[in-house]
C-alpha cells in the first residue's frame, strides 16, 4: 500500500502524533508529483526559491509556497490530462470568479477513505429510514457545485425516503420554495420517522424563522439531525451565532446543539472537517492548517488571527498540496477543546475578500478590527 493510502485508510482520523511521520512522506510524494507532471506549478515554486530539499521536518511544510484561490480561479492548475479527470466540482462563483477542482481516480479512492473513516468516527450512519429537508439547491445535470454534490451525497448517509429542496430547479434557474418546505416538513412531523436537514447554515435559519412566523413549533423524531456546511457566503452580515442558531432550531423543531453537526470544506482542498461535541473543526490526519499573518504572510502561532491556509497530500489531478483560503480563521491547541480529541482545531471568522496575496492585509483590516473590538467587550 502506497504511503497517500495508508493515511487515507488509517482507523485513528485524529492522531496527528502517530502519523506524523507517513503525513510527511506523503506531502513529499505529492509535492513531488506535480513539480514532475505539472509544469506551470514547477515554475511557481522556482520562481518563490522552493525546492523539495527544503522539507526535512514537519516544521518546514509552511516553507511550499501556498497558491491563493483567487489564483486558482483564474489559473486552473493539472497535473493529469483532463480526460484522466473522472469528477469536477465548482465553487457557487458568489464573488464572481469560480474555481474548479477536477478529481482523478487516485484522488478518489484516496476521499473514500478518508470520507468512510469520518463519517463512522462521527456516528453519522444510520439504518433508520429518514426524511430529508436539503437546504440548498436541487441537484441538475448543469449545476456541478461542489456543495451541491456534498448535500446529495450526505443523504446517503440515512436511507432516503423522500428528498425535499429549499431551492427549486425551474429548468432554467433556481427558486427559493420555502412555503413547499413547511408543507413538507409538517408532512414529515406526522409520519414520526427521523428528519435530516443538510445544507446551508443560511438557508437553515430562513426556514427556522419561516416556521416561527407561521407559528409552528415541532417535537421531531429524538433521531433526528441537522448537518450544516457551506458557510454563509452573501448572507455572513445575517449570520446568527452558533448558540442563538442552535436556540433557535430547539425552539422551533425541538433539536437543540445536540442534533446539530457541521462541516467545513473547500472546493480547492476537498478535506472534509466535522466539528466535535463542543462544535470545533479539529484538523484530522489528512491535513494540516496553517495562519498566517495578514501582513507579512508568515505562520502565526495559537490564538493569533489571520489567513487560513490548507495542506493535504490528497489531491494527485492538480497542484492543491497548500492553498491559501480567503477566509481569516485562528488556530487553537485541541486540549483547550474539552472533548477528549487532541489535535489542534480552528474558527473560522469570515472571508477577507482576498484580490492578492500581497494586499490581502488591506481586506482583513476591517475584520481584524471588527474581531478585536468584540475580544474587548
Amino acid at each position: 500500500m502506497t504511503t497517500g493510502l495508508r493515511l487515507f485508510y488509517h482507523r485513528h482520523p485524529y492522531n496527528i502524533t502517530g502519523t506524523e511521520p507517513l503525513f510527511l512522506r506523503a506531502m513529499q510524494n505529492n509535492v513531488s508529483h506535480h513539480i514532475t507532471h505539472c509544469p506551470e506549478y514547477a515554475a511557481i515554486l522556482e520562481r518563490q526559491g522552493f525546492s523539495l530539499d527544503d522539507i526535512c521536518g514537519p516544521g518546514d511544510l509552511c516553507k511550499i509556497p501556498p497558491l491563493p484561490t483567487l489564483y486558482l480561479k483564474q489559473h486552473p492548475l493539472y497535473s493529469v490530462r483532463e480526460d484522466r479527470l473522472i469528477n469536477k466540482a465548482t465553487t457557487s462563483g458568489t464573488s464572481g470568479l469560480v474555481s474548479v477542482a477536477g478529481l482523478d481516480k487516485s484522488t478518489a479512492i484516496r476521499g473514500l477513505g478518508m470520507v468512510l473513516t469520518m463519517v463512522l468516527t462521527h456516528k453519522l450512519l444510520s439504518p433508520r429510514p429518514t426524511n430529508y429537508i436539503v437546504l440548498g439547491y436541487q441537484p441538475a445535470k448543469r449545476n456541478k457545485i461542489g456543495a451541491v454534490r456534498t448535500a446529495y451525497a450526505s443523504t446517503f448517509t440515512a436511507p432516503a425516503l423522500r428528498r425535499a429542496y429549499a431551492l427549486r430547479d425551474t429548468g432554467k434557474t433556481y427558486e427559493l420554495d420555502l412555503d413547499n418546505l413547511v408543507r413538507t416538513l409538517l408532512g414529515y412531523a406526522k409520519q414520526g420517522r427521523p428528519v435530516r436537514f443538510i445544507g446551508f447554515p443560511a438557508y437553515f435559519m430562513f426556514f427556522l424563522r419561516e416556521l416561527q412566523r407561521n407559528g409552528i413549533r415541532l417535537k421531531l423524531h429524538h433521531k433526528s439531525l441537522v448537518i450544516l456546511g457551506g458557510g454563509w457566503k452573501q448572507f455572513f452580515t445575517e449570520r446568527l451565532e452558533k448558540p442563538a442558531l442552535y436556540a433557535l432550531s430547539e425552539e422551533v423543531l425541538g433539536l437543540g446543539a445536540g442534533r446539530i453537526r457541521e462541516f467545513f470544506g473547500v472546493v480547492e482542498h476537498n478535506i472534509v472537517y466535522l466539528d466535535c461535541s463542543n462544535h470545533h473543526f479539529h484538523v484530522p490526519i489528512y491535513a494540516r492548517v496553517i495562519i498566517r499573518d495578514v501582513n507579512t504572510i508568515e505562520p502565526v502561532g495559537f490564538g493569533v488571527p489571520g489567513i487560513l491556509n490548507l495542506l493535504t497530500p490528497m489531491i494527485t489531478s492538480m497542484p492543491l498540496c497548500s492553498i491559501m483560503t480567503d477566509d481569516l480563521a485562528t488556530l487553537y491547541p485541541g486540549s483547550s477543546c474539552g472533548c477528549g480529541i487532541d489535535s489542534p482545531f480552528f474558527e473560522i471568522h469570515g472571508r477577507v475578500g482576498l484580490a492578492d496575496i500581497k494586499t490581502c492585509a488591506a481586506g482583513a483590516a476591517s475584520l481584524l478590527a471588527d474581531i478585536g473590538g468584540r475580544a474587548d467587550s
